[in-house]
């Protein structure tokens, strides 16, 4: 993100002020707005919005100002990362309450908001099957009692079938 533009580096004629406190002081020319923000007060005047007709400036510190935009950012990424992909791994041999783990499993992702790719283990012959791959894998899918989106079709990997899903 650019840096915002302080004081005297700001151009425009008129700006919207908001006040320190967050209330809003209206529309005023250049000239009064630089006249609130004076050193002894501790203020400055921070273009908040250059693109806003008037634009938008606000009036605090600009050290409170950076760190405020830090500690924005610092939550924005967390969340970002939280979505993160999971993935499960299922076998065509797996007994049927293993595969009830593997949907709980899978529960859990989808409450924590991730999305999923569901891999389908085959050795050795069982490659050669693809369409019995791909119905074992249809069957898992038909297992999970919530609602889902398919991200992708299911593709063929080394070891087997994969595909993503999302919750609805």
């Amino acid at each position: 993100m650019p840096k915002p533009r302080l004081n005297h580096q700001i151009t425009a004629p008129e700006l919207r002020i908001i006040g320190a406190d967050g209330e809003n002081l209206g529309v005023m020319k250049r000239t009064e707005a630089l006249a609130l923000a004076t050193p002894e007060s501790g203020l400055d005047l921070i273009e908040v919005s250059p693109n806003a007709k008037p634009p938008v400036a606000r009036l605090m510190s600009y050290d409170k100002f950076r760190y405020e935009e830090a500690k924005r950012e610092k939550t924005e990424r967390k969340a970002q990362k939280s979505a993160e992909l999971k993935h499960v791994q299922i076998t065509v041999r797996a007994a049927q309450n293993d595969l009830l783990i593997k949907v709980k499993q899978v529960e859990k992702f989808f409450k924590d908001g991730h999305p999923i790719e569901v891999n389908l283990r085959l050795r050795g012959r069982e490659k050669r099957n693809k369409d019995w791959a791909m119905q074992k894998l249809n069957e898992f899918l038909q297992m999970l009692p919530m609602e889902y989106k398919r991200v992708n079709e299911p593709r063929f990997g080394m070891n087997g079938p994969s595909v993503q899903i999302v919750k609805k």
